[in-house]
């Protein structure tokens, strides 16, 4: 397993390149052999001081391999940086998409000073607000669940299974949302969920 790609990584390598392209060299592997491939180009890499340019779809193999990202839509760089700052401060939607932000809130306007109006509700952020902004995003897991007489309301139309977490996807005042809840006590497909959004979490973003 991954023979193909190390006779191929070693045939780039023994003339001594100043640069290493290597385009989605890991797509034909399986998810354990992929992991192995990527630590071990990983190390060649560190140890040769060989400037590499990896091409992948794969959010996670990008993280792991790299020291600066490049997140490239049409053809065009929409965020260059490390990869803790692209997985915590996208600076587009796109760019959020990509590393596996899945709730994004139409903005209509600013109310005031950290905060920003959603559909009928006024949604508060930490940070200043951006007058460009056009959606906030926050991650599934990052959105708090409440007592049944605190926070926003919405109702459970589907409901999935992810072993750690359950899934819920909500049609609340804010739009359709992706919700994670704890394993141990599940709401029921119909019930009603209640949530907070934490100002903290919540990220503005350019169009």
């Amino acid at each position: 397993g991954g023979q193909q790609q190390r006779v191929a990584l070693a045939r780039a390598l023994v003339v001594d390149p100043r640069l290493l392209l290597l385009d989605e060299p890991l797509s034909n592997l399986d998810a354990k052999l992929r992991v192995a491939m990527r630590e071990e180009i990983r190390r060649l890499q560190l140890q040769l001081h060989t400037t590499t340019i990896f091409v992948t779809h794969d959010q996670e193999e990008c993280f792991a391999i790299s020291d600066k990202v490049a997140v490239l839509n049409q053809g065009k760089i929409e965020q260059y940086a490390a990869p803790e700052e692209i997985y915590h401060h996208p600076q587009t939607e796109f760019v959020a998409r990509f590393i596996g932000f899945e709730n994004f809130l139409p903005v209509n306007g600013t109310v005031a000073d950290h905060a920003y109006r959603v559909g009928d509700q006024t949604v508060a952020v930490t940070g200043p607000t951006k007058p460009d902004a056009k959606v906030l995003t926050i991650r599934p897991n990052q959105i708090q669940l409440s007592p049944d007489d605190q926070g926003l309301s919405g109702q459970v139309t589907i409901r999935t299974y992810l072993g750690s977490a359950y899934r819920y996807t909500v049609d609340s005042p804010l739009g359709t949302l992706q919700i994670d809840g704890p394993t141990e006590t599940p709401v029921a497909i119909g019930a009603p969920l209640h949530f907070t959004l934490p100002a903290d979490q919540l990220l503005p973003l350019e169009a």
